[in-house]
């Protein structure tokens, strides 16, 4: 039996023609800037978010973090999200590598901050307090259950910033599928952010990568905080090559998986004991109460050891677990899922 594997879509892997392509990739020094593929690839993420550069880095982390280099100085702040992966999950970089200060404000459920609660966070001119400098958001936002954030909440975050004479930074690691969510595309919800990035991987299946855009000068200082965060690389065309599949067919094709995510939600939702905290995108959020008569840690042990089915379980009082679907979850697969959650909570 295939394993089903939910935990999240980090876990996808490159397709055939994904492998077939950086099988055959042209490559060359990308320091000299002489690899095709790596140039191709981002010219054509530049081109598709509406910006006027990119650069290819290892990961969102690397790319968040070069981003806050190149917009801030040393002793300056950001205002960010509680919850945000930013603040939460890259290890405090801004702080460790950077010397910036973040300053954060409350994420609402719907993965937006309160444009009023970000202009009381905003330091006065006085030299006893660091400088803000930055917002940053996050679209979709993970920790809020993989919501999306609209093109008009981006766009007034944009005039936020420019009112207060702020740089705007999008953490767009899965930025594609919030345009999926609301058919649009993806320089529509990138629009008036100063810097983007967005990940290769994930829904997209490439085996790593994310991209960094902007503009011009920002893209230059932004590969100089690349260079010193080691994140220079040489023949990498043989990674663009699968992103450039990423981006050009993988992104099409989201859809299907928010489809499946909702299937996933409807069936999980028929079963007593069951409760559906969230579905957004391709999340699931799913919370187990009495009648279940197991914890969420039990029961993800009994489907990894009895039916091979991974997913991501939380202790606690809430005794939730999340479920992620990607491009290796089929129909066939949420069928199980939902039929093998039932038996064990029969």
């Amino acid at each position: 039996m295939d394993t089903i594997d939910l935990r999240s879509d980090t876990v996808s892997h490159p397709t055939p023609a994904m492998r077939a392509a950086m099988a055959k990739a042209a490559v060359g020094d990308d320091v000299y800037h002489d690899d095709p593929t790596v140039n191709q690839l981002e010219a054509d993420a530049a081109a598709l978010l509406g910006k006027e550069a990119a650069v290819f880095v290892s990961s969102g982390t690397q790319g968040n973090l070069c981003a806050l280099l190149a917009h801030c100085g040393r002793g300056e702040s950001i205002l960010i999200g509680d919850t945000s992966h930013i603040f939460r999950y890259e290890q405090g970089g801004m702080a460790q590598l950077g010397g910036i200060l973040p300053q954060t404000v409350s994420v609402q459920a719907d993965g937006s901050m309160r444009l009023d609660e970000l202009q009381a966070a905003i330091n006065p001119d006085d030299e006893h307090m660091p400088k803000t400098r930055l917002v940053a958001i996050e679209n979709t936002h993970n920790a809020a259950g993989g919501v999306p954030l609209s093109a008009e909440y981006t766009a007034q975050v944009a005039d936020f910033a420019r009112r207060n004479r702020l740089r705007f930074h999008i953490d767009g690691a899965r930025i594609f599928n919030a345009a999926a969510a609301f058919g649009v595309e993806p320089k529509t919800l990138a629009e008036g952010a100063d810097s983007l990035t967005f990940c290769l991987s994930k829904g997209l299946c490439a085996p790593v990568g994310s991209v960094l855009v902007g503009d011009a000068a920002f893209i230059q200082r932004a590969r100089r905080a690349r260079k010193v965060l080691g994140g220079s690389m040489r023949q990498a065309g043989v990674l663009a090559a699968a992103g450039l599949i990423a981006l050009h067919e993988m992104r099409l094709r989201l859809r299907d998986d928010h489809a499946n995510a909702q299937l996933l939600a409807e069936g999980l939702s028929e079963i007593s004991g069951v409760t559906i905290m969230s579905q957004n995108t391709n999340f699931v959020t799913v919370s187990l109460h009495g009648q279940a008569g197991v914890n969420s840690q039990d029961l993800s042990q009994a489907l990894r050891e009895d039916h091979q089915i991974l997913v991501a379980a939380y202790g606690g009082e809430e005794s939730q677990f999340r479920l992620r679907t990607h491009y290796w979850i089929d129909r066939a697969a949420i069928d199980k899922v939902v039929k093998a959650v039932g038996a064990l909570l029969s």
